[in-house]
């Protein structure tokens, strides 16, 4: 799963990527990105911030409402239910990023691994976003199993990334087409296993669903 990622490029960058309208509205956002923070997306043929992660309202043992849980992955295999269904088929986007990151090692002492596309500042995963009432436009990130692809060796699962040539297929394409695009990615990938320790902020709780 992708519970942290970088984008270290300028808004009017991503817009300039991407063929897009800067319509971010001066948002500010983090290099690293976490669960339940701001972050880029490419929807509508414009750049957007919204937050990362769909709300997932609970209750406690009393009935009480708690704080909505921030669900920032949506497993390929569960797009059709009804917590996505309706994102999917109607309101698909492109996460920009430079890099993602998955925990390796012991428990307590894991430590982050980035991987990226070779000589590529700036790609693109495949997202889904709505409104919420809890925190305004948000965003999910597409999984896919990584059997085949570079990353297999870090995790079992790993984001779907989307070609250049493919991202208008990804926006605007029928579902049954979009999701065939929801597949391991078949490229080298730049793998950085690096001594940065894994808890350093927010990414310790993902939500994937």
């Amino acid at each position: 799963m992708c519970n942290l990622y970088r984008m270290t490029k300028a808004r009017s960058e991503v817009a300039a990527w991407f063929d897009a309208v800067d319509a971010a509205d001066g948002a500010n956002f983090g290099d690293e990105v976490y669960p339940g923070y701001p972050g880029l997306v490419v929807a509508d043929g414009a750049v957007r911030a919204m937050a990362w992660g769909f709300p997932l309202v609970l209750k406690g043992k009393q009935g009480q409402p708690l704080k909505p849980k921030p669900i920032n992955n949506a497993r390929t295999d569960k797009l059709g239910s009804f917590f996505w269904r309706q994102s999917f088929e109607q309101r698909r986007c492109l996460i920009p990023l430079t890099a993602w990151a998955e925990a390796q090692g012991a428990k307590g002492r894991m430590t982050r691994t980035w991987m990226s596309l070779p000589d590529a500042p700036l790609f693109a995963a495949a997202g889904v976003w709505r409104q919420s009432d809890e925190w305004g436009a948000c965003y999910a990130m597409v999984m896919t199993d990584s059997a085949g692809s570079d990353a297999a060796e870090i995790h079992s699962r790993m984001p779907v990334l989307i070609a250049p040539e493919d991202h208008a297929r990804w926006l605007g394409a029928p579902a049954d087409d979009a999701l065939t695009l929801c597949q391991p990615w078949a490229g080298s990938l730049t793998i950085d296993r690096t001594a940065q320790p894994w808890a350093k902020g927010a990414a310790s709780q993902p939500g994937l669903l």
